[in-house]
């Protein structure tokens, strides 16, 4: 994984970048995670430096560049809210997409973002989601519209 460049960035910032690190790196079965704005532009990656396409191996993430995830992300986000609004089913609090080579996990963030792991289709789809909930509660509180426009530019900035 590619360490974001954290220099300048506020001590929420900074903080939001070691929560997604963690999730990677002490998750069994995750390969990449992402944060996603309510408008569907990625405001954290857990490898915010990979930016070319690339043929991708088992243990890799989606092809192409690191904003893939949050596409897919963005997408399966707004197609479960619209069928959970003709469904009358409420908010969407988790999604989840097996795949036979791969998982895809979408979770609601308080603010309208959303958080997307990409994992093996061997992980233990408990602890994933536990480890989920545990990072939205954490930021959930903290991503303002302030911390959203750094992340922001801090992602540009990174391309």
């Amino acid at each position: 994984m590619t360490a974001p460049s954290t220099f300048g960035l506020s001590t929420e910032a900074r903080n939001l970048h070691w929560l997604l690190s963690n999730l990677v790196e002490e998750v069994p079965g995750v390969h990449s995670v992402t944060v996603v704005s309510s408008d569907g532009l990625m405001l954290l990656s857990s490898d915010p430096g990979h930016h070319e396409a690339k043929a991708a191996g088992p243990s890799d993430g989606p092809k192409g560049s690191s904003a893939d995830l949050a596409t897919i992300v963005s997408g399966i986000g707004s197609l479960t809210v619209g069928a959970a609004k003709l469904m009358d089913g409420g908010g969407v609090k988790q999604t989840m997409v097996a795949m036979d080579e791969g998982s895809v996990f979408v979770m609601s963030i308080s603010d309208g973002s959303l958080l997307g792991v990409h994992a093996t289709p061997d992980c233990d789809m408990s602890v994933v989601a536990y480890h989920m909930a545990l990072f939205v509660g954490r930021a959930g509180h903290v991503l303002t519209p302030e911390l959203r426009s750094e992340l922001r530019k801090s992602m540009e900035s990174d391309q």
